[in-house]
């Protein structure tokens, strides 16, 4: 059972383990990348609604990870195959969902769901399996905290610092080593993604991936070319620690580059706002313009704040808007060499129509050097 705060109930079918979960219900367009989905640590505490009616044809495999675990709260969706048909898959949806311990539900209308959503904003919800109890899971639903004043990005965060291997999971680097370019970048974990780490790894960039938490001295003795904002879930505002570091490493002139989550606490740090949205953004299929050469890309999106576009200041300067209601995609920061995308350029899954942000971050790196020689 599903049970939103306020008062709906979906009945249908346990495709998981049992038990219970609360997080905030979010519905996802992309018609694939399932997995990839569950194990994104953007999607922690969140219980994740796939419009895509037939989830888990193509079963689970070692290769399509995006971090060490499931990090959704939960998965919701209309219909799971009884087959499962790839020849990489090792597992089917539903195993993989009970041996992770996670509570998901199919056969309930997730276009009446989708629906609901869009009109009354992203609920906080409640899954069940097992034991049910309708009234007991909507009260949980109103009860749980919500991701607003919440930072999670801290508790998903690696423990430890670590340099980035190109070959992980089955997956190889496509050419290009740390000798070959002699970039070093230090990648802030709050939430990131291994699709984000293999592109600088393509890119020729020794990567070392540092816990949320790192102080910006803490960056500097790692002696970086520039610093990565990653992705990761919850809103930014409580993220102070994260806020004070990008504003000493601003002051620094060091070259940075945010994405998702990273691009709002860049916003954050030099004096913007964020808001929560609505319902957020979560999807493959999501239209962005970039401001100034009038070009429209197709992005991944999966986000529920947004830097707020009043009041900026006169060093922020938007780059990036999206096509379906006009909010900031892009910034980039008029006196410093940093910039930041709302959207997932290394879109995994999803189209990679901006993957050229990474190139930019690249050519900074090496701008930034030459100047510093000279």
């Amino acid at each position: 059972m599903l049970a939103l705060e306020d008062g709906t109930v979906f009945q249908g079918r346990s495709i998981g383990c049992l038990g219970e979960s609360v997080g905030e219900v979010v519905f996802n367009t992309a018609m694939t990348g399932y997995q990839e989905i569950l194990t994104d640590p953007s999607y922690a505490s969140q219980l994740v609604a796939l419009t895509y009616p037939h989830i888990g044809n193509t079963g689970i495999n070692a290769e399509d990870f995006e971090s060490s675990g499931v990090f959704a709260a939960g998965l919701i969706i209309r219909d799971l195959p009884q087959d499962y048909s790839s020849f990489r898959a090792s597992d089917s949806l539903g195993s993989f969902l009970d041996g992770h311990g996670v509570v998901g539900i199919s056969d309930i209308d997730t276009r009446k769901l989708t629906r609901l959503l869009t009109r009354t904003g992203a609920q906080k919800g409640c899954l069940q399996a097992g034991s049910i109890n309708p009234s007991g899971a909507v009260q949980a639903a109103r009860e749980w905290h919500g991701l607003k004043g919440m930072d999670i990005a801290r508790r998903v965060s690696t423990k430890e610092s670590y340099r980035w291997q190109p070959k992980l999971m089955g997956q190889v680097s496509h050419g290009g080593s740390w000798a070959e370019s002699g970039l070093r970048v230090v990648a802030v974990d709050f939430g990131v993604k291994h699709n984000i780490l293999r592109r600088f790894a393509e890119l020729g960039c020794e990567v070392m991936v540092v816990p949320a938490h790192t102080s910006a001295e803490e960056i500097q003795a790692l002696q970086p070319d520039g610093v990565f904002l990653s992705n990761g879930p919850g809103d930014p505002e409580p993220c102070d620690y994260a806020i004070q570091m990008i504003r000493t490493m601003l002051a620094w002139r060091v070259p940075i580059f945010g994405i998702c989550l990273g691009h709002q606490l860049l916003a954050l740090a030099a004096g913007a706002r964020t808001e929560k949205m609505k319902f957020g953004h979560h999807g493959a299929n999501h239209p962005v313009m970039d401001l100034d050469s009038g070009r429209v890309f197709i992005t991944s999106q999966n986000h529920g704040f947004a830097v707020d576009p009043n009041n900026l200041p006169d060093d922020i300067r938007i780059t990036h808007r999206s096509l379906f209601d006009d909010s900031v995609q892009g910034i980039e920061l008029l006196s410093r060499p940093a910039f930041s995308f709302q959207g997932h350029p290394e879109a995994s899954p999803g189209p990679q129509d901006m993957s050229a942000l990474f190139d930019r971050f690249v050519n900074s790196m090496h701008a930034s050097r030459f100047s510093s020689c000279a």
